[in-house]
Parts: C-alpha cells; sequence; structure tokens
C-alpha cells in the first residue's frame, strides 16, 4: 500500500497541528536556534536595540491583529494601553519593587481592565464609528498622563526601575556557565522569548471555538448571532485580551526604556501599529512578527541614518523639508495605501503563495 503524502489531512486533529510537517518541525528549529546564537553573533547596542524594540512591537502587534485581523474591531487606541501598561511598570516593578512576572500581570490585568471599560462600546458601533470612539482614547490618554502627576509624573515623564528578574535569573545582567552578557543581550533573549510564547497562546487562542467565534463574528456578525455565537461576549473578550496583550509590551517598553513620558503614546504610536498588521498581514499570527520586523524597525534605522537620507531636517532649523518625524508618518501612510491596494493579505499572503507554490511543485501554477 502506498504511503500517504505528507501533505495529505486526513482529520481534524491532523489539520490541527502546529508543526505537522517536516519542514514545519525544521523551520522551529531554524528560528530557536537563530533565538540562541543571534545576540552572541551580532553583539552591536544599537543593532541589538533595534531587534529588542522590534520584538516588543510584535508583542503588541498580535494583540491588535487579534482584536482587528480576527475579530474584524478596529481600533486607534492602542498605544492607550501601551502607555497604562507602561506606567502600571513603573509603579509595581520600580516603586514597589516586585518581580518581572508579577509586574508583567499586573499590566496585563490593568490592561484587561481598560479594555473590559472600553468593550461595551464596540456592541453599538463598528466600522468608522469604532475607530473615532478608539482614536478619542489617544487624547483622553494624554490628558491622564500629563496631569496624573503621581502615577505618570507628568510632561516631565517618569522613570521606570523595575528589574528584569525571574527568580536567580537577572536578564538585565545576565550569567550563563561563568560567561557574563550585556543588557542588551539579556533584554533579547528576554523580549523574544515572550514573543514565542504569546504568539503560541494567540495562534492556539484563535484555532479554538473562541477563535473561530472571534472569525465568525468578524465575517457576518448577525449571522454568527443566529448560530448561537454570542457576538457582543466575545467582542468585549477580544478587547479585554487585545488590551492586556498591549500593557504587557508597554510593561517591557518601560522596563527596557527606564523612562518614559506622555509624548511617546500618540497617535503615531497607534497608526504604526496598523500599518504593522495590514503590512503583516490582517488575521495572522505570524503576519505580525512579520509586520513588526518590517515596519517597527523603521523609526530606529530612519533616526540612526537620517543624515544620509536627502532632504531630511535632523535639527530644528536645519536643511531640509520633512523632518524625521514627519518622514516616518509618511512612509506608514504610504506603506498603508500601498499594501491594502496591492496585496490587502500583507507579506503573510506573499509568504502563502510562495509556500503553496512550492508544494504544488511541479504542478503549480
Amino acid at each position: 500500500m502506498a504511503k500517504a503524502h505528507r501533505n495529505l489531512v486526513r482529520g481534524y486533529a491532523e489539520q490541527l497541528r502546529l508543526f505537522g510537517t517536516p519542514w514545519t518541525r525544521f523551520g522551529l528549529l531554524a528560528m530557536l536556534l537563530v533565538f540562541l546564537v543571534l545576540p552572541t553573533v551580532v553583539q552591536d547596542d544599537f543593532w541589538l536595540s533595534v531587534l529588542i524594540y522590534v520584538g516588543i512591537t510584535a508583542v503588541g502587534a498580535i494583540g491588535l491583529n487579534l482584536l482587528t485581523g480576527y475579530c474584524g474591531q478596529i481600533s486607534l487606541g492602542h498605544a492607550f494601553f501601551i502607555g497604562a501598561g507602561a506606567y502600571v511598570t513603573a509603579r509595581v516593578g520600580g516603586d514597589l519593587g516586585l518581580p518581572l512576572p508579577l509586574w508583567l500581570l499586573a499590566a496585563a490585568a490593568v490592561g484587561a481592565a481598560l479594555g473590559g471599560l472600553i468593550g461595551p462600546f464596540t456592541l453599538r458601533l463598528r466600522g468608522h464609528y469604532l475607530a473615532i470612539v478608539t482614536l478619542g482614547l489617544i487624547f483622553i490618554g494624554e490628558h491622564l498622563w500629563r496631569n496624573l502627576t503621581g502615577l505618570t509624573g507628568g510632561n516631565s515623564g517618569t522613570s521606570v526601575t523595575a528589574g528584569a528578574t525571574i527568580g536567580p535569573v537577572d536578564f538585565g545582567a545576565l550569567t550563563i556557565a561563568g560567561e557574563s552578557y550585556s543588557r542588551n543581550q539579556g533584554y533579547f533573549w528576554l523580549v523574544w522569548g515572550l514573543v514565542g510564547i504569546v504568539a503560541l497562546l494567540a495562534k492556539n487562542l484563535v484555532r479554538t471555538r473562541p477563535g473561530r467565534a472571534l472569525q465568525a463574528i468578524r465575517d457576518r456578525d448577525q449571522a454568527a448571532e443566529v448560530i448561537g455565537v454570542r457576538a457582543g461576549r466575545y467582542k468585549i473578550g477580544a478587547f479585554m485580551i487585545s488590551s492586556a496583550i498591549a500593557a504587557m509590551a508597554g510593561a517591557l517598553f518601560g522596563s527596557y526604556q527606564q523612562f518614559v513620558s506622555p509624548d511617546e503614546w500618540n497617535l503615531l504610536l497607534s497608526i504604526q501599529y496598523i500599518a504593522i498588521v495590514i503590512v503583516g498581514g490582517l488575521g495572522t499570527i505570524f503576519g505580525s512578527v512579520l509586520g513588526a520586523i518590517f515596519v517597527g524597525a523603521l523609526p530606529a534605522l530612519i533616526d540612526r541614518y537620517s543624515d544620509a537620507i536627502p532632504g531630511v531636517r535632523t535639527s530644528v532649523g536645519g536643511e531640509g523639508f520633512i523632518s524625521v518625524f514627519a518622514l516616518n508618518q509618511a512612509i506608514f501612510g504610504l506603506l498603508i495605501v500601498l499594501f491594502l491596494v496591492l496585496e490587502p493579505l500583507g507579506l503573510a499572503g506573499i509568504w502563502l503563495r510562495v509556500k503553496n507554490y512550492f508544494k504544488a511543485w511541479p504542478f503549480s501554477y
């Protein structure tokens, strides 16, 4: 009897396998190898910091993709929840001195609670109206961050002294087998380890019954309710989970940067996250990571090489017709337009087409 082809799926359990083929297992092994070896090869602090910021952005993008890509709820208020997570870390991890797992969970809990307060608006609003309501969060948050001086430090910001320790392991001053590693190397392993955990949890969530319910609501919420999906409960739940993950990203951001101010939680940050999930691919977890790598690194790279970019003004009153901030805005807007028009499925769609082409070889067309 001939052996079944490795791509043949004969049951639901086989279809749900995450790493069901030799190539996917090989890809997982390759990613683990890169994760372990990369910080020892790339020891330059600038490039390590870019990779760390990209990882933090990937965590936040996964949260937004769960809400927008899987549940169809547009949110422009992602920066609000990220900022909330950073300030919670400053108080819980810095002032109270709690370890990493506790301040990370505290940030997630506060983010989920704030998302639960916003979630009920999704029961009556959708599309552009919901986007406008969530946009208001940015301005409410800016008012709060600037005036709650005891919590946020006001306009001058606040330092974040939360330690990145789990038991005896301090990722800020990591030592393994007598070998000492820099703070950036330790944070790389911490952040990208969390990216893997969050991505795995999110991927499993969307493969379960709640995940399928979210996608049914996204495609046709009234039809979903007809077949028994409680749309309101799932919409609020999606907001809470998305906000919790965003707050975790803010907690990591504050812990790594060690200082945060209200100027960082602005509309540009929310637009950047929208650009990431659109460029990476709406409704795909790995697309969030691809988008974070492609878009999340742009601000740091533009800032680093702005002197070499023609027309960019690097200082107040300097030469050039566009500032670094305005250039970032223009690039994010351009990427959103180009991908929505030319490649709505994003980088994930391109990758899936390439994969399917070789999967069907030699009958690809």
